[in-house]
């Protein structure tokens, strides 16, 4: 078959996959039943608000909470507070919202029900410092993570060890109440306790797991929060502790349910679509290579599948910050992707963040294609140097290839859709 607008097919294909983790759809088979006291909901991520809205139109009961997204996720709830803060670096509303968080569920009891709505960017969004510790500290914190190329469970492995709410401690503070944590999972392996630093799910390593990590990657922080990190007052409750007994923990969505819906929209328009896998790491620039290497095997030799056919992955790439430009790790795979296919006039793929922003910038990602280097060129830019320069944003506006969604309202992570039609 032929696809006569290769670009909207890969949207539809990435539209296909939000929709699949739209929040109404993945909460829906997984509500609780009413408690007989009081049913508090809180929540962090860039999801969360539209979490809250969801919830609350599934409810057929009382409800009080809050909830905690990023500036601009916003939406409208009856019952439940929605605040914003700071992501991806902490800010003083963050640690207003924290504390919101925390007392709104305190003084419960067993009778009563917190339903903790948790999906990825939570992590940036509950800023808690321990006694010692300040917001800057949390904030050289984060930038060391984000800087360091390490993949998101083990940065959000070093955050629960800094943090008065992260690693399960804001369930520990519900205690003796039940809580219920519906997560939608944006880390790849779809661990919950690792996603947004698990506020409501046990720690499963410990803080010697953090310190080594810290000490591969490499990172900068301030002695004062290494001495915290070493300290027993770091150490988040585990998995066997007994105010986890009458917890429960369902992941309700992720980047494999995501990509499956993609892959039945492709299969229905008569594509042949596999999934490559849904929890890729690595260098975003790695990565790009790695799938643009095999589109071009398929396009030039037949295999290792026929064309045409659809390339889907997921997961969460990293960058390691060498430079001062702009973009985020969806463009950087892209640009990266880009090189490996130059010159096919037969692959065309997008690279997008399914909450609709990449990076700090107002794109989701990127579309990418076999005249994307030379038309770099042709305008008298270096896409070598873009990408030495983490400058993926500024190549791709200046071709008018930036993928532009606005915020989805979930996030299950990366997506990457590469089409090979001959």
């Amino acid at each position: 078959m032929t696809v006569s607008d290769p670009r909207a097919f890969l949207a539809d294909l990435f539209h296909a996959a939000v929709a699949a983790a739209d929040p109404a759809r993945a909460l829906q088979a997984h509500m609780p039943a009413r408690p007989k006291g009081r049913t508090v909901v809180v929540g962090a991520g860039k999801g969360a608000a539209q979490l809250a809205s969801a919830f609350e139109d599934l409810w057929d009961g009382p409800l009080e909470g809050a909830v905690v997204t990023r500036y601009g996720y916003a939406c409208p709830t009856r019952q439940i507070q929605v605040l914003e803060a700071a992501h991806p670096v902490p800010d003083p509303a963050g640690l207003a919202a924290t504390d919101r968080l925390m007392a709104a569920v305190a003084d419960l009891g067993p009778d009563d029900l917190v339903v903790a709505l948790v999906c990825g960017g939570g992590s940036a969004l509950l800023p808690a410092p321990p006694p010692g510790l300040s917001l800057d500290d949390e904030i050289a914190v984060n930038q060391a993570l984000l800087a360091s190329g390490a993949p998101i469970g083990q940065m959000n492995a070093v955050r629960k060890h800094v943090s008065l709410i992260k690693g399960g401690r804001l369930a520990a503070a519900a205690h003796p109440a039940p809580v219920i944590s519906l997560v939608v999972s944006d880390i790849p392996g779809d661990n919950p306790a690792l996603v947004a630093s698990g506020p409501t799910v046990p720690d499963p390593t410990g803080r010697q797991a953090a310190l080594d990590i810290v000490a591969r990657y490499g990172m900068d922080l301030p002695q004062r929060v290494l001495d915290h990190m070493a300290s027993p007052e770091a150490a988040a409750p585990l998995s066997d502790d007994p105010i986890f007994a009458n917890h429960r923990v369902q992941v309700i969505a992720s980047s494999r349910i995501s990509l499956t819906a993609a892959q039945r929209v492709a299969e229905a328009a008569g594509l042949n679509a596999v999934i490559l896998s849904d929890a890729i790491e690595g260098e975003a620039r790695d990565i790009g290579r790695m799938h643009g290497a095999l589109a071009r095997e398929i396009a030039q030799n037949g295999g290792p599948f026929k064309p045409p056919v659809v390339l889907l992955s997921g997961g969460e790439t990293t960058v390691t910050v060498r430079a001062t430009g702009r973009g985020g790790r969806n463009g950087e795979l892209a640009l990266a992707l880009g090189q490996d296919i130059a010159g096919l006039s037969t692959v065309t793929a997008l690279s997008a963040d399914t909450d609709g922003i990449d990076g700090t910038e107002d794109n989701a990602g990127a579309f990418v294609d076999g005249s994307t280097w030379s038309r770099l060129v042709d305008r008298g830019l270096d896409p070598q140097g873009a990408l030495a320069h983490n400058d993926c944003w500024g190549a791709f506006q200046a071709l008018g290839d930036l993928f532009v969604t606005g915020p989805t309202g979930t996030n299950v992570n990366d997506f990457r859709a590469i089409l090979i039609t001959g």
